[in-house]
């Protein structure tokens, strides 16, 4: 029983010291467009990722992909001072903000995303996230 449960513990040791890929995603821009920049996002299972998040336009804005969320492993989330750990399913940028969501994609598939402020999903601030083998 012991050995098992330490085997647990290995994995996301392991996980922690991989090499970790940076992906840069605007969420909306200056000029107050309801885009995700870019829409479409590639991870690989497995693949360490930090995903730099920011909102650069005048509006708050959500990044919700909870079936995304919950087929990744949650390392950290830093915003400002503050880190977060444990399950993440949406965070909010308010304007001018950033934060850095450093995750591990366990799980292949094909997951939507949006921001979940009344009427900007139907705007169009839509994505999809694509996470391969």
């Amino acid at each position: 029983m012991i050995v098992i449960c330490h085997s647990f513990l290995v994995i996301p040791t392991a996980l922690a010291n991989s090499q970790i890929k940076e992906i840069k995603v605007s969420l909306g821009n200056s000029q107050g467009e309801l885009r995700f920049f870019p829409s479409s996002l590639q991870f690989e299972t497995g693949q360490q990722y930090k995903l730099l998040l920011d909102n650069p336009s005048p509006t708050k804005h959500y990044f919700t992909s909870k079936d995304f969320a919950d087929a990744s492993w949650t390392r950290k989330v830093e915003a400002g001072k503050v880190e977060i750990k444990g399950a993440i399913h949406e965070l909010e940028l308010k304007p001018g903000s950033t934060a850095e969501w450093v995750l591990t994609p366990m799980k292949s598939g094909k997951y939507e995303l949006h921001c979940s402020v009344a009427g900007h999903t139907e705007a169009g601030m839509i994505g999809k996230i694509i996470i391969n083998d």
